[in-house]
């Protein structure tokens, strides 16, 4: 069971609580370039992304916010480093949040101001420690960003927000290590009641960064901790949205779309299954109920696994049965599996 967290909302969008673990990416043109932007914003809206955030570098950025926020499908996240200007322009502009780095913005009376303009508006604020941007002082004292480096930085930080009376926060803590991130945020799950926003920071191009997102946010999701998550990858962000769902939805926190469920070909394997699945795959894109769907190789696991998905195929040699709801329905040359699958599906997918 997840840890219940006090309910933060974005925009319409509500985090903590027992609201369902909230998937969001960020948009990865220049924000000045709003029509960019908004195409990438649509893109992920179609993927199933909840919550955009968008790098605010500079005065151009802000500015085209208000446009970005009128005109996006999504609530909208600042990201903002360094000049705590941006942050009160951002917020002006009419951002659902924004986000703050404690090591990049450590001067008492800016970061005040921040809270203050945050307030004002009624918008929540992520707290967003990272492993590669540790305050000086906290750095020096224990020499490399280690997991009580990132802790004291979040501690200190929400020490600095409770003093001023705000409350309306979300924690993060992202280290490149996915161990230390993982024990940074088994403790502050412990010490605080704020919602988590979970991540890897530069995990990587999208096979490995995949693989160790998964690790580490698919531990501390199936140990209850989070409550929105974003998965980093150095690609377009729509891969970002479909890793995290793939994530969600393998530890059964969420359903969203089709799941592919394939067989990894052995030498009893009569037909190129690899090319079958692939098939298989391309035509659930446009599909956007919940559904399992099997497609399997051989008459060893093949017919009891595609039973017990929604439909599915297995396939012997030149041949293969075609299931539907744990039933049977035909069988059919190979050459003709992919389009008697989809035929059965589009029948039966709203009985």
């Amino acid at each position: 069971m997840r840890s219940k967290k006090r309910v933060v909302a974005i925009g319409d969008v509500r985090i903590g609580g027992r609201h369902p673990v909230a998937v969001q990416s960020m948009t990865k043109t220049k924000t000045s370039d709003v029509k960019a932007t908004l195409n990438q914003i649509r893109r992920l809206k179609r993927a199933g992304c909840e919550l955009v955030r968008c790098a605010v570098v500079n005065k151009n950025d802000a500015e085209a916010l208000s446009r970005i926020c009128a005109l996006a499908a999504m609530p909208v996240i600042a990201d903002i480093h360094f000049d705590y200007r941006l942050a009160l322009l951002a917020v002006d502009a009419g951002v659902d949040k924004i986000r703050v780095n404690p090591g990049n913005i450590n001067t008492d009376w800016k970061m005040k101001r921040i809270i203050e303009r945050a307030k004002e508006k009624n918008i929540p604020v992520r707290i967003g420690v990272n492993s590669g941007s540790i305050p000086k002082s906290i750095l020096k004292k224990y020499g490399h960003p280690t997991v009580a480096a990132v802790v004291e930085s979040a501690r200190r930080a929400v020490a600095f927000f409770s003093k001023h009376d705000f409350h309306d926060m979300v924690l993060s803590a992202k280290g490149v290590d996915v161990m230390d991130t993982v024990e940074t945020y088994k403790i502050l799950n412990k010490e605080f009641d704020f919602p988590l926003h979970l991540g890897i920071t530069e995990a990587g191009l999208p096979f490995q960064g995949s693989i160790k997102s998964a690790v580490g946010i698919g531990i501390l999701l199936n140990q209850g901790i989070g409550d929105t998550i974003r998965v980093s990858l150095t690609a377009d962000p729509v891969h970002e949205v479909a890793a995290a769902y793939e994530i969600l939805v393998s530890l059964g926190l969420r359903q969203h779309g089709p799941v592919l469920i394939s067989c990894p070909m052995c030498g009893r394997c009569d037909v190129d299954i690899g090319s079958i699945a692939r098939e298989v795959e391309k035509r659930l894109k446009k599909y956007e109920n919940y559904m399992k769907v099997a497609v399997m190789g051989c008459v060893v696991n093949g017919p009891g696994e595609a039973r017990e998905a929604d439909f599915g195929i297995a396939c012997g040699k030149g041949v293969g049965a075609v299931f539907a709801r744990g039933k049977e329905i035909r069988r059919v040359q190979e050459k003709k599996l992919v389009d008697i699958l989809f035929e059965v599906i589009d029948e039966n997918l709203d009985t």
